[in-house]
């Protein structure tokens, strides 16, 4: 499966451009089966000479979605497919970068169809797209729009599809990581391995555990592992003797039983996750006028936060978010620094708390609002996901605001009793890692219920 794509952007400095539309075409290798465009609310100014080249304006791209909000969209049409683009190195890199900057690892293997035209269509003047498909005798309109040159590298990609004979250079041609001729010991531990979502552990010759790892799929993650040519997965391929798994079933518990077990056991080849998760946090303070700001500061474990985030760009977004979700005031959020309104203001979605027009009662409660939905302070709840199986479930128990475990039941028990609870939670340390863990996934998953407890004695 293909997603044939264009990006067109701000321009600008390198790692710093926005995008501002975007195409993408789902080709199975005969038709089109899905497709999505949008224009994109970069937040940022477009570059002169990008307008001139693509018609696309400031003005145009004001109630344009932002990247954060077609993110979704663009993981679902690009599922299990190849990216195919004009120079796919370079919208590969701006894709990337705006995942980043939701703080999401977006990664897929990529063809370019510069690099195929000049292998299978060898002596062209020109394999800039507009001038190769009309040599080719390929219709183009829209140029340098989106949409258009899309669908012009859609049909060009059908020709050298059908020029491939021989399937050698498209294959030859994915950019995947380098494949070695893997070792029998470690084609044995991937045949081995499920394709189910949990936890595994790499166990060097004496037994002791020297990586662990979480994955929504083991089997898929251990074949990354061991045909991958860093540095580090070379020394993991040398010294793994043998992998064991736990599963799962929902991926929050993998998340929690990594980051716990990583701590707990130290191992050699997980230094990164030995440090803290989040970089960044929220916090809240009331201003002179009686409102309660929000701000983005960097990590303080002795400071109290509303919620934490792995690094800023995600912060910024969530906040954005927020900001817009409850109708909250950029200038008291700290997203736009102004002596008079804000930028809300002037395109009416902030009733004006920057200039005092809001009273300070109204927009407080919807601040409490917001608190009251992501705080954990004093919350006593269930989370119900997926079980290892069809009959079963997993939960994680939050009482008085902390983190005190998971566990797993089958569907003919009730869980709200405490006795039942009792037997089949297991405990785990509350650490403002996991608390990360639990409100970074819930804000970018769903789970199948989360079940609010009555106040009681501690479990």
């Amino acid at each position: 499966m293909y997603a044939i794509l264009d990006i067109e952007t701000t321009g600008g400095k390198y790692n710093e451009e926005g995008i501002t539309e975007i195409a993408i075409y789902r080709f199975d290798g005969h038709q089109i089966v899905d497709q999505f465009s949008s224009l994109v609310n970069p937040e940022r100014k477009i570059q002169p000479f990008v307008v001139n080249l693509t018609g696309i304006n400031n003005e145009m791209l004001r109630n344009a979605p932002k990247f954060y909000e077609i993110a979704k969209r663009i993981i679902e049409i690009t599922e299990d497919c190849i990216l195919v683009a004009h120079n796919a190195q370079f919208d590969s890199r701006i894709l990337t970068t705006e995942f980043d900057r939701l703080g999401y690892t977006f990664e897929k293997d990529t063809l370019c169809t510069v690099e195929l035209a000049q292998k299978l269509i060898p002596d062209m003047p020109s394999y800039s797209l507009g001038k190769l498909v009309r040599a080719l005798g390929i219709p183009i309109s829209d140029r340098h729009r989106a949409q258009g040159d899309a669908k012009a590298t859609l049909e060009l990609f059908k020709l050298l599809l059908a020029k491939d004979t021989q399937k050698e250079i498209i294959t030859k041609s994915v950019r995947k990581d380098p494949k070695r001729q893997l070792e029998p010991k470690l084609l044995e531990m991937i045949e081995q391995a499920p394709s189910e979502t949990g936890v595994y552990y790499m166990h060097k010759k004496d037994g002791s555990v020297i990586y662990i790892g979480k994955s929504k799929n083991i089997k898929k993650r251990l074949t990354q592992h061991f045909t991958s040519d860093n540095r580090k997965s070379k020394k993991i391929q040398l010294e793994v003797v043998s992998v064991s798994y736990e599963l799962t079933g929902s991926e929050l518990i993998a998340l929690l039983k990594e980051s716990e077990e990583i701590k707990q056991n130290k191992p050699i080849y997980n230094r990164a996750l030995r440090r803290t998760l989040y970089q960044y946090q929220l916090g809240s303070f009331v201003d002179d006028s009686g409102y309660i700001n929000l701000k983005i500061e960097k990590a303080n474990r002795n400071k109290e936060a509303i919620t934490t985030f792995t690094n800023y760009p995600q912060a910024k977004s969530v906040l954005f978010k927020v900001t817009e979700k409850y109708q909250l005031c950029q200038k008291l959020t700290g997203l736009h620094a102004a002596k008079g309104s804000c930028f809300s203001y002037s395109i009416k979605e902030c009733l004006g708390a920057c200039i005092e027009e809001e009273s300070p009662e109204a927009y407080n409660e919807k601040v409490r609002e917001f608190l009251n939905d992501n705080s954990y302070e004093s919350k006593h709840m269930l989370i119900i996901d997926k079980g290892r199986d069809l009959d079963e479930r997993s939960v994680v128990l939050i009482e008085n605001g902390q983190y005190k475990g998971f566990g797993f039941f089958n569907l003919n028990f009730q869980i709200n009793n405490p006795e039942v609870l009792k037997s089949i939670i297991t405990p785990m340390q509350d650490n403002r890692d996991a608390q990360h863990i639990i409100q970074g996934y819930l804000r970018k998953n769903k789970v199948l219920k989360i079940v609010p407890l009555p106040k009681a004695t501690p479990i």
